[in-house]
């Protein structure tokens, strides 16, 4: 008999931003570990791609757009019954701050926080999350921990989604829901191969990491799914910094 506390076994999970990095890796590793994985995005030959890599059966695919209220509602109607919620999805908006519109502030807050935290309320409100079902959101360093440049937007919506995750934490408490946050340092995944760094600016940072490189979104999402296994039953409202030792310099 094997002993696992951190298996998934009998459990559907819902991860959000499953098309592509932390939310794809997070979906291949939860089925891996025995969930039923639900996934959703905005991209579906990219949502196609992460379910052809899913382990095990009876898993399923919904193409969702979490920018708007009316495709989160939508997207509620068709979930069963979840144990689980990766609140993965997320955009990075690279301005320096004297150049930010009302716009640029919206579009990131629409998909970085008013999604998960919309997405968190329908599900509870539909009876959608069992009893002692886990919510997880993916934050970051940058915003409740760390600052970079031009990075204000992207950082003020994961610090709302670190105090909003704190809050929940207590109001959810009496239906047994457990709500916490894993903060990511920078990690290899497509967000931070745009226009936005050279790959000599990604070096250079690299190097400012005790561990001299990024992580890896599997690694992230083993720390997701410790929040989402019965090996955390006793944590809520925590934050786990996963950084490869960035913040203790």
């Amino acid at each position: 008999m094997s002993y696992n506390p951190y298996s998934l076994e009998g459990k559907t999970i819902l991860v959000t931003g499953a098309s592509s990095g932390i939310g794809k890796a997070t979906a291949i590793e939860c089925s891996k570990l025995g969930a039923r994985v639900v996934i959703t995005g905005r991209d579906m030959s990219r949502l196609e791609e992460t379910f052809s890599l899913l382990e095990g059966r009876e898993h399923s695919l919904l193409k969702a757009d979490l920018s708007s209220e009316d495709g989160i509602r939508s997207l509620v109607k068709d979930i069963p019954e979840i144990d689980g919620l990766v609140n993965a999805a997320g955009m990075v908006k690279t301005i320096p701050f004297p150049f930010i519109t009302k716009r640029d502030i919206e579009e990131v807050f629409d998909i970085n926080f008013y999604a998960p935290t919309l997405l968190s309320k329908y599900l509870i409100k539909a009876k959608r999350m069992s009893k002692g079902a886990s919510i997880v959101f993916l934050s970051s360093i940058d915003g409740p921990v760390t600052a970079h440049h031009a990075n204000s937007i992207y950082a003020a919506s994961k610090g709302a989604v670190s105090a909003m995750a704190k809050s929940m934490a207590m109001d959810l408490v009496s239906k047994k829901i457990r709500v916490n946050c894993v903060l990511p340092g920078m990690t290899e995944t497509p967000l931070i191969h745009g226009e936005a760094f050279t790959d000599d600016d990604l070096e250079k940072d690299k190097s400012q990491y005790p561990l001299k490189r990024y992580g890896r979104p599997e690694e992230i999402a083993w720390a997701i799914i410790y929040f989402l296994s019965d090996a955390s039953g006793f944590t809520t409202g925590a934050s786990l910094v996963v950084d490869g030792g960035f913040t203790v310099l």
